[in-house]
């Protein structure tokens, strides 16, 4: 579970297992598994730390987390709707 903020300043605590995927555009919308979509004011590279932050917690330090590594440098990858595409 993580905490989280909503866009109207409301705190949630989000069952991270939930997540299906997060974009990033202004904001950063969350999709879960069961269709729901949350806005949240965090950043999504924050969502993810502490997505890993909780999984340490439970699992140890040593915990094998390279999915969800590689998941936030797919997410560092992402073009924003405000750059210019790069199109060869």
């Amino acid at each position: 579970m993580i905490r989280l903020t909503r866009l109207s300043h409301v705190p949630l605590v989000l069952n991270s297992d939930l997540i299906e995927h997060i974009d990033v555009t202004p904001d950063t919308v969350i999709t879960l598994t069961t269709g729901q979509i949350l806005r949240v004011r965090e950043t999504a590279d924050e969502v993810i730390q502490r997505i890993l932050d909780f999984r340490r917690r439970i699992y140890g330090p040593d915990a094998h987390l390279d999915e969800l590594c590689e998941r936030r440098e797919n997410l560092e990858s992402i073009d924003h709707p405000d750059q210019p595409e790069n199109r060869d």
